[in-house]
């Protein structure tokens, strides 16, 4: 028997991340082979077989986070922007701090993102990176795909970046200065013959993502940029109606709203998908819905700055394809997805329940708790996540997929007293410890432990490199 044959045993409960009544698998067993999962059922261990014993734990689909900046993981709670909404926040947190970080910093910085997310049960992460700028000393590219390497996490760059300034840039540093057009396509098409991998096992992929449509480049360059980016075979990603400031900036600007402008510079379709969209009018809902633009829902760092909660159902029922980010640390102090799912669970009902009105003044519904389950949120925060990145064998727990799975050990008294366990990582919120989380097969955490890595030595780490980017950014001129 194959040393590669892994056999989970005993499973309480299955959730598998798909739609209906497939959303739970009785199990209790499965079999994972050369990293895809082979069998589910009651199954019998083979000879010389791996064997992972699952009692009283529940097994979910490893997550799939959308949309991060990993670099913000050393700017949580930052004061000065800690009760602003999302364009004072921009410039009281990470334009403030963006020049203070050098190598050591920003990879520290995306150390601890990553480490945060897996130990929620997440195996692929979608990283937003903006810190580029002309003649910088380091790369921050090679860093993200070398820390989740390390990790053996799924990394998916998407390359941010601007051609233009903004105008709440221009009394910031050197490191807000726009690339250059040329330079930005150049780099691009380096990061795709470098590290992208389109094949299904891929732990590398690279995505074409300025860092905001309405801002970032002139219109005819963002054409150029999904040019390019449909001839290299990758995906196009950006923030888009994050709040009401959007709608304003697009009318001002071009006499559209924003999903208006993407739709005249090529940037909707079922490649694309946008972060937040928030903020949108019924005819922008239909039109992602009738082009497949995916979404990235961030609900905590909506909430976090006040920016209001994306209706998912409407952009679902539209045809809009669902996932869920959890958005830089700057603006989302619990950035996991874990957090990130509970959120989303509690808001989409929230949301509807703003929406009733009493009886007697035409209204039909007391509130909003049928909104969204348990197994809608699994699905959008993996499965959704795995369709809008385009890895077609990963998202769900199901026979012929890669082994991405999180198994979740519920012995926090938390989940004591629950009648249905398969929930309790969605529903209770807080970290459930992990018996294992699986990308590709291979066991990357085990029993809550990550190898070789000193999560003791990192807080002081932490701690330290706080204080550094403090001093830093107070000794910049203003």
């Amino acid at each position: 028997m194959s040393s590669d044959s892994l056999l989970i045993k005993n499973a309480h409960a299955i959730l598998t991340g798909l739609p209906g009544e497939a959303a739970r698998h009785a199990g209790p067993d499965i079999r994972v082979r050369d990293g895809v999962i082979e069998a589910i059922g009651s199954l019998t261990a083979l000879p010389g077989e791996r064997l992972m014993d699952a009692r009283d734990c529940v097994v979910y689909p490893a997550w799939v986070n959308t949309h991060h900046h990993l670099f913000q993981s050393l700017l949580k709670g930052e004061p000065q922007g800690l009760n602003k909404s999302l364009t004072a926040w921009l410039s009281a947190t990470p334009y403030r701090f963006r020049a203070t970080f050098d190598e050591s910093t920003f990879r520290l910085a995306v150390r601890i993102g990553l480490t945060e997310l897996l130990r929620s049960g997440c195996a692929t992460v979608a990283d937003h990176n903006y810190l580029y700028w002309p003649d910088m000393p380091f790369d921050t590219s090679e860093i993200l795909f070398s820390e989740g390497e390390a990790l053996g996490m799924r990394i998916v760059l998407c390359r941010g970046g601007a051609t233009q300034g903004r105008a709440i840039e221009q009394d910031l540093p050197q490191a807000l200065r726009p690339e250059n057009f040329d330079h930005y396509m150049a780099d691009m098409e380096r990061l795709v013959g470098r590290y992208h991998d389109p094949k299904p096992t891929s732990l590398r992929r690279v995505v074409m993502a300025p860092t905001t449509l309405l801002h970032s480049a002139p219109g005819a360059q963002l054409r150029e940029m999904a040019k390019l980016a449909r001839s290299l075979g990758i995906r196009l990603h950006s923030h888009l109606s994050e709040t009401v400031d959007y709608l304003d900036a697009a009318r001002a600007k071009f006499d559209m709203t924003p999903v208006q402008f993407c739709a005249e510079h090529d940037w909707l379709g079922d490649d694309v998908w946008f972060a937040h969209l928030v903020k949108l009018l019924p005819q922008e809902i239909a039109m992602l819905g009738q082009t497949r633009t995916g979404i990235a829902h961030c609900p905590q760092s909506n909430g976090r700055l006040g920016s209001g909660i994306a209706d998912l159902l409407a952009l679902e029922q539209a045809g809009v394809p669902v996932s869920l980010g959890v958005d830089g640390a700057a603006s989302n102090e619990a950035a996991d997805m874990q957090s990130e799912a509970h959120a989303a669970w509690l808001l989409q009902r929230a949301r509807k329940g703003m929406l009733a009105k009493p009886r007697y003044d035409g209204g039909t519904f007391e509130g909003g708790g049928d909104a969204a389950s348990i197994e809608d949120v699994v699905r959008w925060g993996s499965a959704g996540g795995a369709q809008i990145l385009g890895l077609q064998q990963s998202g769900t727990v199901q026979v012929g997929m890669l082994a991405d799975i999180a198994i979740y050990r519920l012995d926090d008294p938390r989940y004591f007293g629950l009648h249905d366990m398969a929930i309790g990582p969605v529903a209770c919120g807080g970290r459930a410890s992990l018996k294992a989380l699986m990308v590709n097969g291979r066991v990357i955490v085990e029993n809550d432990v990550i190898p070789g890595l000193d999560l003791d030595a990192m807080r002081h780490e932490a701690m330290s490199a706080v204080r550094t980017l403090q001093q830093r950014a107070a000794g910049q001129p203003n």
